[in-house]
Order: C-alpha cells, then structure tokens, then sequence
C-alpha cells in the first residue's frame, strides 16, 4: 500500500500544477570586466613583450615605444637645468676666484704704478724749485699720478662689484629660469618613462590590437587585459522574480562541465527594465518585463566570457 502511495505522489508530481514548484532558475551568460591598456602618447611600436593568453603581474612591461625622440629631448632638458643652475649661482656668489683674483692683480699693479708717480711728481715738484727741470715736466708727472689714481679707484670699483652677489630681482629671475628649467625635466622624463606600457594590474592577456612596426595613437587601445577574478554572470530576471533577488545576495551557478559549487554574489541591477512595451504596463504585458542583473563569480572560477549559465537560488 506504501509502494502505491509513494507511486501516486511521483506521478501526481510529474503532473503540471500538481506536483511542488520548480526551482527559480534564470539563463544567462559569463562576461569578463576588461582593462584596456593605451599609451599617453602617440608613437611607433618597437617591441611587444605579451602574447595573448599569457598572464602578467601588475608592472611588467607590455610594449615598448620608440623612445628617440624623447631621450633626446630629455637631454636637451637637462642640458638646460646645468645652464639655468649655473647662471643662478653665479647670480648668487658673484664673479669666479679666478675673476677676482685677476681685478686685485691688476689693483696692486695700479696702486704700485700710482705709488711710483706720487714719488716721481714730487722729485719733479722740488727740482723745478730750483729751475733744474722745466715746468713741462713737472707738469706731465702730476698727469701721470692723476692718471695713476684714477686706475687705482677704477680697478677698486671693480673689485668691488665682482665681490658682490646680484641684485634681487636678477636672483629671483635666475632661480625661476632654473625652476622652470627643472619642470621641463622631469616632464621630459616622464615622457620617456611613458614609452614603456606596463601592466596596470595581474592577469591574462585577453587580446593585442596592434603589432610591433605599427603606429600606436595616444589614447588607443593596445591590449585588453582580463584581470583575475573579474568575471561576473548577467542575467534577466522577470517582473515576478525581480523582489525575491537583493544585491548582495549569494548565488548558485551551474553549466555544462563546470564544476559543482560555484557562486557569484549579486552586484548589480538594472532601474530600467529590457523589452518593455510602449507607456502602459497592463497586468498581462508586466509578465514580459525582465531586469538586467550582473552577479561578481566567486574567486577561483574556472569559465570563459560568453559561456552560458544557470543561475538558482
């Protein structure tokens, strides 16, 4: 009597309407969130270092660009900041050593040629005293001590200024051509370093757009990187279902070969919903409304972008 009870209950489940409810279950597909790898600047592509399907750690270099140009630029650069400092500090000390060893060179000579005409005026002076020599004379030597002197004072004034820093105004315009003279380095120089393309994050090379040769724009996508654990299931739920479902919630997903246990959390939903018909939304048309929501694949999901999938509560 059991055996025909038990028979009874299977066969009144197989019946529609009769037996308990299906399992919620919604079809979807697997997608991947891609990073797009670009260059900041334009330029001929030198070397690939990727291969599609590879996988990479953050930082490793990916392709490589014609540096050229920007190595010599940055040379140029800096060329320029060892001009711009060293105008600046001269600005800064005055002249050289050497500069002013050669004016208090000249100064001494001067003070020694203005000694000798101070002694020989004065010899003048008291020998014209006593009418041995003619006034011509004495008077060229008093012009050669006034001539004398006016060396000395000039050479002094020299010395001087060569001993001085600039002015302030000269300073400041010196130091901003060494600063302005700086940023133009340090850009060239990461003009260089942006030649080299590296992998902004760990994972597997999902495609190369260009090949080595090929001019690469600014901003154009060179290689598509899937990273790891960035796979999530999309999937569309009906009007009905939609408030059983919450972000956050925790997922089954199954496939075709795929192994038991995998989860995907729910990330996503969509406001507006997909194939809706026109304005009004009568009780019978609400049944085809379907939402968009994408759930995040637990880490370690072994699926391929497009594969197609159950998701159960």
């Amino acid at each position: 009597m059991n055996e025909f009870f038990a028979f009874l209950a299977g066969l009144l489940a197989a019946v529609p309407g009769l037996g308990a409810a299906p399992e919620p279950a919604w079809n979807g597909y697997v997608e991947a969130n891609y990073v797009y790898v670009a260059p900041m600047t334009g330029g001929i592509i030198a070397e690939i270092d990727a291969a599609q399907g590879e996988t990479v750690a953050a930082g490793d270099v990916l392709v490589r660009l014609d540096d050229r140009q920007s190595s010599a630029l940055l040379r140029a650069a800096e060329a320029r900041v060892e001009a711009a400092r060293a105008t600046a500090e001269n600005l800064a000390t005055g002249s050289r050593n050497d500069e002013v060893a050669v004016i208090r060179a000249s100064l001494d000579k001067a003070e020694a040629d203005m000694a000798l005409a101070r002694l020989q005026s004065g010899r003048s002076d008291k020998l014209l005293a006593e009418g041995l020599v003619p006034q011509a004379k004495a008077d060229q030597d008093h012009a050669t001590l006034a001539s004398a002197q006016a060396q000395v004072a000039q050479l002094s004034a020299q010395l001087r200024v060569a001993e001085l820093p600039a002015r302030d105004p000269q300073r400041l315009a010196a130091e901003a051509n060494l600063e302005a003279a700086q940023a133009d380095a340090d850009r060239a120089r990461a003009d260089l370093a942006d030649r080299i393309i590296r992998a902004p994050v760990s994972g597997r090379i999902e495609r190369i757009y260009f090949d080595a040769g090929e001019m690469a724009p600014a901003g154009g996508t060179l290689l598509a990187v899937e990273p790891a654990d960035a796979l999530k299931v999309k999937f569309y739920l009906s009007e009905a279902d939609r408030p059983g479902v919450t972000l956050g919630q925790s997922l089954r997903v199954q496939c075709d070969g795929c192994a038991a246990g995998l989860t995907a959390i729910v990330s996503y939903f969509a406001a507006e919903p997909q194939f809706t018909p026109p304005v009004i939304y009568s009780r019978e048309e609400r049944t085809r409304l379907t939402y968009l929501v994408e759930a995040t694949l637990a880490s370690g999901a072994v699926l391929q972008p497009g594969q197609p999938v159950t998701v159960l509560k």
